[in-house]
């Protein structure tokens, strides 16, 4: 469902084959914009980050791994189960979540490199969002216009996403309420994370049995 195309919208692209680069453009900035499963996780990432430069540095990260697969998985026809691609996007929000309140070393005995992880998150979110495509896009005229359309639309709504949670990150940071509710926070975080991991979970086995 985060990666949901609005009925309309999906009339709309399969009634004008050929390269549309204003109205996919339109789709990923409100795929981004509205997807909340990438939210949560970019959420997850910058929590403890203070630094402008830090910031850019894992968001550059994960748009990397998110318009590779994004590109390459629909490019090259390259087909999974969404159910589990998809709760694998449930997990990096716990991940994330579990990250951010200093688990792994506990219980992994090691940090494990978060820079690398945020890359690796960052290729089964544009991997998730690929399956969709495939099934949106009924022609592949124009498909490569399209494609990078999309990637710029979903560039520029996760700029504007990212802004609004900065900004109210930086307000609720500067509140004497931070520190005592960022362990919560992570915790709400992570019970998100496994719920959208076991509503897939859930989805795939129903499919099975249908």
């Amino acid at each position: 469902m985060a990666h949901g195309v609005a009925e309309s919208d999906k009339a709309y692209i399969q009634a004008h084959p050929g390269a549309n680069i204003i109205p996919y453009t339109y789709l990923g900035a409100k795929h981004m914009v509205t997807g909340y499963d990438h939210l949560l996780f970019l959420f997850g990432v910058i929590f403890f980050l203070y630094r402008l430069k830090d910031i850019w540095s894992y968001v550059t990260l994960f748009a990397l791994g998110h318009s590779t697969t994004l590109i390459a998985g629909v490019m090259f026809n390259i087909h999974a189960n969404p159910f589990i691609i998809d709760a694998i996007i449930g997990l990096s929000v716990v991940y994330k979540a579990l990250d951010n309140l200093g688990a792994f070393p506990t219980l992994l005995g090691f940090q494990p490199n978060q820079k690398a992880a945020v890359l690796i998150f960052g290729f089964f979110h544009g991997f998730g969002l690929a399956t969709k495509l495939q099934d949106l896009i009924a022609s592949r005229d124009g498909l490569f216009a399209n494609l990078v359309s999309f990637n710029v639309g979903v560039e520029m709504g996760q700029v504007i996403a990212l802004s609004i949670i900065l900004i109210a990150m930086t307000f609720w940071r500067r509140s004497n309420s931070f520190a005592r509710s960022a362990v919560a926070a992570n915790a709400i975080l992570m019970s998100a994370g496994f719920i959208l991991t076991g509503y897939q979970i859930a989805g795939f086995f129903t499919e099975q049995t249908v």
